[in-house]
Order: structure tokens, then sequence, then C-alpha cells
């Protein structure tokens, strides 16, 4: 027994095959530029970033254990002639996360890293010619930092969440380069001289 296929069947076949590879680059497309839509906003207060900091950013990884921030800033002037912005790229890591129930989790450890700049000609990265050579061996514009902290979480219930999945308080504990440094060139210094607390609230968006 014979099949017997027109032309334009096979025509209408490897229309198919065509549409199905268009069709599955179109996802990988969209999929890739999904993923550039932040996951999260958080409000950050302290932590050498500034008095506030308002910033975005993505949770990743197979348990969403990693996340990269983006923070905007603020200075205000106190003894200095003007207010300033900041902006910070931050990565965090959080090992685990523990179930309390009713809605509650805590990840008892996060860990991370971040760099922060600050906005003004007053702040270089390399050293000024006004100044000889060797007489600062750092950036006074651009900072990197550590920090060990907590958090907790609170997952909205379905039937009432409006702009939020899950809303999260924290609290971390950093320092930079330059006071870590001090901290072991002086031993005179307090952890006070060379920690900061800082305080935060993340909104999980989806």
């Amino acid at each position: 027994m014979f099949l017997f296929f027109s032309p334009d069947a096979y025509a209408q076949q490897d229309s198919i095959r065509q549409e199905s590879k268009y069709d599955r680059r179109i996802h990988r497309y969209r999929k890739n530029w999904e993923r550039l839509i932040p996951t999260h906003t958080k409000v950050q207060f302290a932590g050498n970033m500034g008095l506030l900091s308002f910033g975005t950013g993505w949770d990743y990884g197979k348990k969403n254990q990693w996340e990269t921030d983006i923070f905007l800033g603020f200075i205000p002037k106190y003894d200095s002639k003007r207010a300033k912005i900041t902006m910070t790229v931050k990565q965090n890591y959080m090992p685990w996360s523990l179930h309390l129930g009713k809605g509650f989790s805590t990840e008892p450890l996060t860990c991370g890293l971040y760099l922060n700049t600050v906005f003004g000609d007053e702040f270089w990265v390399h050293e000024p010619d006004r100044y000889p050579k060797g007489y600062y061996n750092f950036s006074s514009k651009v900072r990197s930092h550590i920090f060990l902290g907590q958090r907790l979480t609170y997952d909205i219930d379905p039937h009432q969440r409006y702009r939020a999945k899950a809303i999260t308080v924290f609290y971390e504990l950093s320092t930079c380069d330059l006071y870590l440094i001090s901290a072991v060139t002086n031993r005179y210094l307090r952890p006070r001289d060379y920690l900061s607390l800082s305080f935060g609230v993340k909104l999980q968006l989806f």
C-alpha cells in the first residue's frame, strides 16, 4: 500500500516545520528580554550608600539565592556645600531559607559585596595632579564593600496581593576597603569605628 502526498502537502509540512523553528526562536528572544525586567524593588537606610537609597534588581538561581541590585542614594549636604547623589551596584547571596510557618520565612545569613560611587567633581578615581605622586594611594570616588546580614520575609496571601508578592525586612553590617585597612593597621579602633549598620525593605514584585 502506497501513500501519495501531493506537492501542496509537502509544502504545507515544510511551512509547519519552518513556523515551528520560527516560533521557538521568537520564544527564546522574548524570554531573554523578559529576564531584563526587574523582579523586586528596595529601599535601604545607611550602609555607606547614602542616607537613603532606592533601588531595583533581579533574583535568579535555582532557588533565587542570588540577587543583583542597582541603587541611587541621597546624601544630605550636612556641613558641605551641597547634597550628593550616589550609585551602588550590589551582589547578594542567600545560602539557604528557613520556613517559619504562616507565610513567614527567614534567611539567617545573607552576604555579598557592592561598589559605590559619589557623583561630584571633588571626588576622583585617579589622584589629581595637585597632590604629590603617591600622596593618596586610593580613589575617593569608588568604594568597595562587603557585608553580612539577615532577613525576614512575609509571603502575601494571593487573594490580598496588590503591588507585591512578598515583603522582606533586613539588616546588614558592612565595611569598606578603607575602613578594613584602617581596622587592620590601627589596633585601637573599635568595631563601631569601621562597621556600618543599615536597614532595608524589599518588595518582591513577582
